[in-house]
């Protein structure tokens, strides 16, 4: 079997299954005051403090939460919320137009009930966002003094283009405006820096690291307060309620340590890797066109057009020859939809349909790519084949 969708969720590394497995054992609620909850306490703080140490931040600026999608709609809906009050109307959130949709999502639905504005920035052909083009979208309008927010990823988590978050978030800053940026996919592949990167909030999940699922974070700068999407006991600096579980978080912080330790050296073998999968693929499939913008572009990442195919049946393909990967189209009602990310990028709805994302990660070897070279020719020859019998 081999797995090429390590962007999707990737494997628990051991070091991190020993120290959840060591926690398990363990008795205490980490909110209670006992000899008990204190030691479960103290694995949390652990935890805070070994994360913030790796991404840039201070402990108290991490906000844990149960993974990606949790902490960008605290983001999106805290921030929003957070910032329009009895004496200040700001209705504008602006996301990039290529936002993971648990970014897009929650800004679409504060537009339909709660009188928000949700504007998309638009990208350029390769998937970026220009910091002039923030700048004309924070100024149009209704102005700057009506946007609550702005969210732009770090890097796109289909075709795997980096944005200049540094750069966008200084322009967020010159209006006094809160940036988030979901980091998902780059923290331990991209050198993330929390204080360096002048974010104020920004999205980390522990599955796409070597963690386990059901443990992420929200770092939030000093000095905002989203407002709760969870109401309860209050945990987490009032931002995010509910019993925390010290082996997920010991396991989390463990896994982004490491991530960020080794970062380096795996960002050098994966893009390796990268680069012999698009030349193995492109020798089989000439006409094969990679997306995504060739300079600045994650290392794991290899998203890829097949003209005259349907991504859903290649995908088929690949996995009856045990090959896991994923498409670039997202799927409603059994019907596949064409990638929003490369339509953004102004590709047509057949090659928004015909794109696979072929994600590597910690265990990808060579021998995975060679036996992915053997299977995607053939792959693409009878998925062709079985879209011009229909036509």
């Amino acid at each position: 079997m081999v797995y090429l969708d390590h962007a999707a969720t990737t494997d628990v590394r051991p070091e991190v299954a020993a120290d959840v497995a060591a926690e398990l054992g363990a008795l205490g609620n980490p909110s209670s005051l006992h000899g008990h909850g204190r030691a479960a306490r103290r694995t949390v703080e652990e935890a805070r403090e070994r994360l913030a140490g790796a991404l840039g931040s201070t402990p108290h600026e991490v906000v844990f939460t149960g993974g990606g999608t949790e902490s960008d709609n605290i983001a999106v809906k805290g921030l929003y919320w957070a910032r329009n009050t009895p004496d200040a109307r700001r209705p504008r959130i602006l996301t990039s137009a290529v936002e993971h949709h648990a970014a897009l999502d929650p800004a679409h639905w504060m537009a339909e009930h709660q009188g928000a504005v949700h504007e998309k920035i638009p990208v350029d052909a390769l998937g970026r966002v220009d910091p002039e083009v923030l700048r004309e979208a924070i100024e149009g309008g209704s102005g700057p003094e009506a946007v609550a927010l702005v969210s732009v990823m770090w890097a796109n988590n289909e075709v795997g283009t980096v944005q200049p978050v540094r750069e966008l978030a200084a322009v967020a800053a010159e209006y006094g405006i809160p940036f988030h940026t979901d980091a998902v996919q780059a923290v331990g592949v991209e050198p993330v820096d929390f204080a360096g990167s002048g974010v104020s909030a920004l999205t980390v999940s522990g599955h796409k690291l070597g963690g386990p699922v059901g443990a992420g974070a929200l770092l939030v700068a000093r000095g905002l307060a989203p407002v709760p999407v969870l109401h309860g006991g209050g945990q987490e600096r009032d931002i995010r309620s509910g019993t925390l579980s010290p082996p997920l978080l010991r396991g989390l912080a463990t896994a982004v340590h490491l991530a960020v330790a080794e970062r380096e050296e795996h960002s050098k073998h994966l893009a390796g890797l990268r680069d012999e999968l698009e030349e193995r693929v492109r020798e089989a499939v000439p006409d094969a066109v990679v997306n995504g913008d060739p300079a600045r572009r994650l290392p794991g990442i290899s998203h890829i057009s097949f003209p005259g195919c349907e991504g859903d049946a290649l995908l088929m393909l690949l996995d009856a020859k045990g090959i896991s990967c994923s498409t670039g189209s997202a799927c409603s009602a059994g019907v596949a939809q064409p990638s929003h990310v490369l339509l953004e990028m102004g590709a047509d709805a057949g090659t928004a349909l015909s794109s696979l994302r072929l994600s590597l990660g910690r265990t990808s070897t060579r021998e995975d790519v060679a036996a992915l070279a053997r299977a995607i020719g053939p792959a693409v020859e009878r998925a062709r084949a079985a879209r011009a019998r229909r036509r």
